[in-house]
C-alpha cells in the first residue's frame, strides 16, 4: 500500500462534496443545525405568542369555533396591540357571523394568513405595492404556486394587511429556510412575518432587490433590508424565546402595550412543524422571523463558499499527505488535529460573529479519511519494512541489531554503497578425517550435530562482537563487519572475534576428546577495504552481500592458513594498520591469486 493512495481517497471526497448526495447534505444541514441550538437564547419582550390551547378549547367549545367566538376570544387582548392571526380565514363561518369577527379585527391593526394552494384561486387587488429594485423582475426567482388562499373578503377589509405563512423545507423535511416573498397567479405576496413588519411600523409598501444571480434582499423601507437567498428565502433564527398567554385565559395587566400579538393553535392534535432546534407550532415558526426581520440578523450561506471548501479541502488535504510523507507520525498526527479543530472553530466562530454557514463536516470526514489512509500506509509500509528487515537480517545480525534496524530503518541502505569493511572467512581445516569417523560409524546424523554445534558457537561470537553473517558454505562462515548498521573500529572487532573462535574451538576440542574423534582445526582469513555492500542477485531471489576486491582476499588468506605450522589467524595489512593496539606477527609476503604484487600477511599472538 502507498502513500499516493491516500491522494485517490482525497479525490474520491472531493467528488463526492461536488456530487453533494443525500447524507452528505443532511449531514451539513444537521452541523448548521447544531450552531442554531448552541446559539445564546435571546427573550423577545415585543412578540407575545398567543396559544388556542387545550385551555382554551375547554372554555370555548370545539374547534373550528364560530367566528363569534373566536372574536370573543380575541377581544380579551388588549387594544394598542398589533394582532396577527396564523390561521387560514378562508372560507366562509358555517354559522354566518363573520360580521362580527371583522367588527372585532377592525379594533387592532391586524394581519391575516394566506396559503399558497395548487388549486387555482380568483384573487384580489393586493393591500400593498411592491417595489423591484433591479432589471429582472422577483418573479422570476420566487417561490411559484398556481394560487393562493385568501381571506374572505369580509375579513381581509377589516385587517390591514394578510401574507403567507408557507415554508421551504430542506430535503430531511425540517424548516430551516423561510419565504419572504411568493407568487401566485404573476403576483407577489409577502410572508406573514414582512406584513406583520410592516404594518408594526406604518409603512405602505416593501422593496426587492434582484439581479442576474436572483432575490438579493426584500425589507421595509423604514428598515435595513433582509438578506436573502436567490429564490427570496430566509434562514430563520430559532433561538429567540417569546412570552406564551392562553387565548382562553387572558391577563390584560400583563401585556405590555404596543405589543406584537401572534395568535395559532396549540391544543392536541395541531400542526408540529419541524425546525432546526425541534418541533414547533406554525406562529411560534412566523413569531421567529418576524424576529428575524426586526433584528436584522439573518443566516447567510453565500454560493461561492461551495467553491472555498472545496479548495480548503483540497490544500490541507495536500498538506497531510505532505506531512505523512516527510515528518514523523507523532508529528503529522498532531498536525492533523489541529488542522481538522481549526476547521470545526472556524466554522462556529464565522457562524457566531458574522452569522456565516460554513460546511466544516465534509472537509473534516475528508482530512480524517486522508489522515487515516495516510497514515494506516505509512505504518504498512513501515511493516512490511520490518518484516523484511527482520526477514533479511533476523539469522545474520544480533536481535539488538535487527531491533536497531526496525527501530530506524533509515540506518539501512538496502540498495549497493561503497564502503570500508572488514570481512572474515573461517573454515574447519582437515574436515575429512573428522568426516571419515562418522561415516565408518555410520553416524552421519552425528556429523550434522557435530558441525552445527561448531556454527553456532562460532556464529555467535561473531554476532556478539557485532558482526554480520553473510553465508554458510557447509563447514564454512562469511562474515563481514561495518555493515549495515556503522561500526567505527571493525577491524578491531574482526580480530577480536578471530581469537574468542580460536579459543572456543580448543575448548571444544577438549570436550569432544572422550569421543575420540580427531581435533577441530580452524582457519580464519581477515581483510580490510573498500567493497559494494547491499542487496545482490535478481529480481526473484536476492542476498544482502558484498562484493569487491578485499573480500577474495579474506577468502585466499583462510586458504593460506594450512601453509604454516600453529597459525589459525592471518590478516591483511590493512586491519593489520587499523589494530594498533593488536599482538601482531608478520608471517609472510605472498602473492595471492587475482593479484600481481605479494601482500605482507600478519598473525595474531
Amino acid at each position: 500500500m502507498k502513500l499516493w493512495h491516500a491522494g485517490i481517497t482525497l479525490i474520491l471526497c472531493l467528488g463526492i462534496k461536488i456530487w453533494d448526495p443525500f447524507l452528505v447534505e443532511v449531514s451539513r444541514l444537521n452541523f448548521f443545525d447544531f450552531l442554531q441550538r448552541s446559539h445564546e437564547q435571546v427573550s423577545s419582550d415585543q412578540i407575545i405568542l398567543v396559544d388556542i390551547d387545550e385551555k382554551s378549547i375547554q372554555k370555548y367549545g370545539q374547534w373550528p369555533w364560530p367566528r363569534k367566538d373566536l372574536a370573543e376570544a380575541l377581544s380579551g387582548i388588549p387594544q394598542g396591540n398589533l394582532l396577527g392571526l396564523t390561521l387560514i380565514l378562508s372560507e366562509k363561518d358555517r354559522f354566518n357571523t363573520d360580521d362580527i369577527l371583522s367588527q372585532t379585527l377592525m379594533q387592532y391593526p391586524s394581519i391575516l394568513s394566506t396559503a399558497p394552494t395548487n388549486q387555482i384561486q380568483t384573487e384580489r387587488e393586493l393591500h400593498v405595492g411592491t417595489a423591484t429594485l433591479g432589471r429582472i423582475p422577483a418573479q422570476e426567482y420566487t417561490l411559484d404556486y398556481p394560487g393562493i388562499l385568501l381571506p374572505i373578503e369580509e375579513l381581509s377589509n377589516a385587517s390591514m394587511g394578510y401574507g403567507s405563512i408557507s415554508s421551504a423545507p430542506d430535503v430531511d423535511g425540517v424548516t430551516r429556510r423561510l419565504p419572504v416573498v411568493v407568487s401566485a397567479n404573476k403576483k407577489i405576496y409577502p410572508s406573514f412575518a414582512l406584513e406583520v413588519v410592516r404594518v408594526a411600523v406604518g409603512d405602505i409598501s416593501y422593496q426587492l432587490k434582484t439581479d442576474e444571480t436572483g432575490i438579493l434582499w426584500a425589507r421595509v423601507p423604514k428598515f435595513n433590508p433582509v438578506n436573502t437567498t436567490f429564490d427570496g428565502t430566509v434562514y430563520n433564527t430559532y433561538w429567540n424565546s417569546f412570552k406564551r398567554v392562553s387565548l382562553g385565559d387572558i391577563q390584560s395587566d400583563t401585556i405590555s402595550p404596543g405589543s406584537i400579538m401572534i395568535v395559532g393553535p396549540t391544543f392536541e392534535g395541531t400542526n408540529i412543524i419541524s425546525t432546526s432546534v425541534g418541533g414547533m407550532y406554525p406562529h411560534d415558526v412566523q413569531a421567529n422571523l418576524i424576529k428575524t426581520i426586526i433584528d436584522g440578523t439573518t443566516i447567510k450561506r453565500p454560493p461561492e463558499y461551495f467553491v472555498y471548501e472545496l479548495l480548503g479541502m483540497l490544500l490541507i488535504g495536500l498538506l497531510i499527505l505532505g506531512l505523512l510523507k516527510v515528518a514523523p507520525i507523532f508529528i503529522s498526527g498532531a498536525s492533523f488535529l489541529v488542522l481538522t479543530s481549526g476547521t470545526i472553530i472556524f466554522a462556529i466562530d464565522t457562524f457566531n460573529t458574522k452569522y456565516l454557514l460554513v460546511d466544516p463536516v465534509i472537509p473534516v470526514l475528508t482530512f480524517l479519511l486522508v489522515f487515516a489512509h495516510g497514515a494506516f500506509a505509512q505504518f504498512y509500509t513501515q511493516f512490511k519494512l520490518r518484516q523484511q528487515i527482520q526477514k533479511q537480517f533476523g539469522t545474520y545480525l544480533s536481535p539488538d541489531m535487527v531491533k536497531m534496524l526496525q527501530k530506524d530503518p533509515s540506518l539501512l541502505k538496502l540498495g549497493g554503497e561503497r564502503k570500508e569493511m572488514t570481512f572474515m572467512f573461517m573454515d574447519i581445516c582437515g574436515f575429512t578425517p573428522i568426516s571419515e569417523h562418522y561415516k565408518n560409524n555410520d553416524d552421519p546424523e552425528g556429523l550434522v550435530e557435530l558441525v552445527n554445534k561448531f556454527l553456532d558457537m562460532q556464529t555467535k561470537i561473531i554476532l556478539n562482537n557485532k558482526g554480520t553473517i553473510d553465508k554458510y558454505m557447509g563447514d564454512c562462515i562469511m562474515a563481514f563487519w561495518n555493515a549495515p548498521l556503522d561500526c567505527p573500529n571493525h577491524a578491531e572487532l574482526a580480530v577480536k572475534s578471530s581469537i574468542e573462535i580460536v579459543e572456543a574451538t580448543k575448548a571444544l576440542n577438549e570436550e569432544l576428546k572422550p569421543l575420540n574423534l580427531p581435533p577441530i582445526n580452524i582457519g580464519i582469513g581477515i581483510s580490510t577495504g573498500t567493497c559494494i555492500v547491499g542487496n545482490m542477485g535478481s529480481e526473484l531471489r536476492f542476498d544482502y552481500s558484498v562484493i569487491g576486491d578485499a573480500v577474495n582476499l579474506g577468502a585466499r588468506l583462510e586458504g593460506q592458513t594450512r601453509n604454516y605450522d600453529g597459525v589459525d589467524v592471518l590478516l591483511s595489512e590493512e586491519c593489520y594498520k587499523q589494530c594498533p593496539d593488536g599482538a601482531f606477527t608478520e608471517v609472510d609476503r605472498i602473492l595471492v591469486k587475482g593479484k600481481s604484487e605479494k601482500v605482507t600477511i600478519y598473525t595474531v599472538q
